[in-house]
């Protein structure tokens, strides 16, 4: 019955998720900026959680291929929840590293673009860090100097905001696998955006499009399973391991997590670093190549599971499992998700740049500028349906085992009586047992 056909509950739940998903935006204010560009330590402030709730549902859909395959794409809404933030994302200022001038710094080794940024960067005096409202810096904001070069580069927008364009939208068309072929295909993405493959980093092995897209898993897990996931934002597939026994409101649950060597530095992952051989070090990932060039680091929240270095570089960071584990607890029967979180840092590479005075004597750093906690709870009431589907499915299921049970005992019980009356026949008075004729 796992199978996405349309008009089942299986089908309605893929298509608009029931339960309730949240995400918590935590940003790194800075405190020291002037020290900073002489070459001191930054010391960061984390601010937050400012709190949305995540409305999704899946569109365009269009079956195909015998029932096999299904398609569309995953919208999804942000509404702020005040009660459950910090404070106002329209009032609240943090003060963070200039993205676009960054970005556009980065572009110089474009001759065609070098004159025209450097000019606009001498004028309108960019300074390295800037102080912008919460809601400008994550759903974006007019910049001057993007808007000065959008005319020569129409690709380029002149709007920046972290997640720019994310709100109300999706992140591209999907094919997925209905599970109809096979139970263990249940929601496989087979393409993304037209591709059986990202064209991104440099093996095929690192281009796979492998795994769900991570709202849902096919039924009937074990825990020796790697499953795998395509996170768009994250530009790439990973996998998650079993890790422990969970149990959300009296449900089983197996837990997964992201493994420390999903980002070591290691000739598996020898393809993602880019340019070819140019690693970073473990726990972080270079994803500037799928940004427009922006010289983003993706990692996990305080550069959990990273290299020393990472951490040592920023003062105001403390990793740690409870708060930067990235996890989905999995009911192993169903394949439904009891609770997840996924979490990650969005950071900024920056050096010294001695074409740039903006830049001063700044350290060469992955810096932190934000990270986010997506996180779903199964609730009360669909915790009690899920159980008795469960129940049901387990009395189904043991059903063959019970008639064999039964189908022994009485077996038995027969054998048992078979020879008790056996037993009686041989037995009798010593008339009963005297032949009938006597002499």
């Amino acid at each position: 019955n796992v199978v996405l056909r349309n008009g089942t509950e299986v089908f309605h739940s893929w298509e608009s998720p029931p339960l309730p998903v949240y995400t918590q935006f935590y940003f790194f204010n800075v405190t020291n900026p002037e020290e900073i560009l002489r070459g001191e330590r930054p010391l960061l402030e984390e601010v937050g959680p400012y709190t949305y709730r995540e409305i999704r549902n899946k569109a365009n859909i269009q079956f195909g291929d015998n029932g096999t395959t299904i398609s569309a794409v995953s919208n999804k809404t942000y509404v702020f929840e005040r009660n459950q933030s910090v404070g106002d994302p329209k009032v609240d200022l943090i003060r963070t590293l200039n993205i676009p001038a960054l970005t556009a710094m980065e572009w110089t080794r474009n001759a065609l673009l070098r004159d025209i940024i450097e000019a606009v960067l001498r004028t309108y005096e960019e300074k390295l860090f800037i102080t912008r409202p919460v809601h400008e810096l994550l759903w974006g904001y007019k910049d001057q100097l993007l808007s000065l070069i959008h005319p020569f580069r129409p690709d380029i927008s002149p709007y920046f905001g972290l997640f720019y364009e994310k709100n109300g939208t999706n992140d591209g068309d999907y094919v997925f696998l209905t599970g109809e072929d096979s139970y263990l295909n249940f929601t496989k993405i087979v393409e993304w955006n037209g591709k059986t493959s990202l064209d991104w980093w440099a093996t095929d092995k690192c281009n796979m499009i492998n795994g769900t897209d991570g709202d849902s898993f096919h039924p009937l897990i074990t825990k020796d399973e790697v499953l795998y996931v395509f996170p768009s934002d994250f530009c790439r597939s990973v996998y998650i391991t079993f890790s422990d026994y969970e149990s959300i409101e009296g449900l089983p649950a197996f837990r997964y997590k992201v493994p420390a060597e999903i980002l070591a530095n290691t000739s598996e992952n020898a393809g993602f670093c880019l340019p070819d051989g140019n690693c970073l070090g473990s726990g972080v990932l270079n994803v500037s190549i799928c940004k427009n060039g922006a010289p983003i680091i993706m990692s996990f929240p305080h550069f959990y599971q990273a290299d020393e270095k990472f951490i040592s570089a920023i003062r105001g960071l403390h990793p740690n499992k409870e708060d930067h584990e990235t996890f989905v607890d999995i009911n192993p029967l169903t394949g439904i998700i009891l609770r997840a979180a996924k979490r990650f840092q969005i950071n900024i590479y920056v050096h010294k740049l001695d074409d740039f005075i903006e830049t001063g004597d700044i350290q060469t750093m992955v810096f932190p500028v934000m990270y986010l906690n997506e996180s779903v709870l199964i609730d009360k009431e669909t915790a009690s349906r899920l159980k008795s589907v469960i129940n049901t499915t387990l009395i189904v299921t043991n059903i063959p085992y019970i008639i064999m049970a039964l189908g022994v005992f009485f077996g038995l019980m027969f054998t048992w009586l078979a020879c008790r009356g056996q037993g009686s026949m041989d037995e009798g008075t010593a008339d009963e047992r005297a032949p009938l004729i006597r002499t």
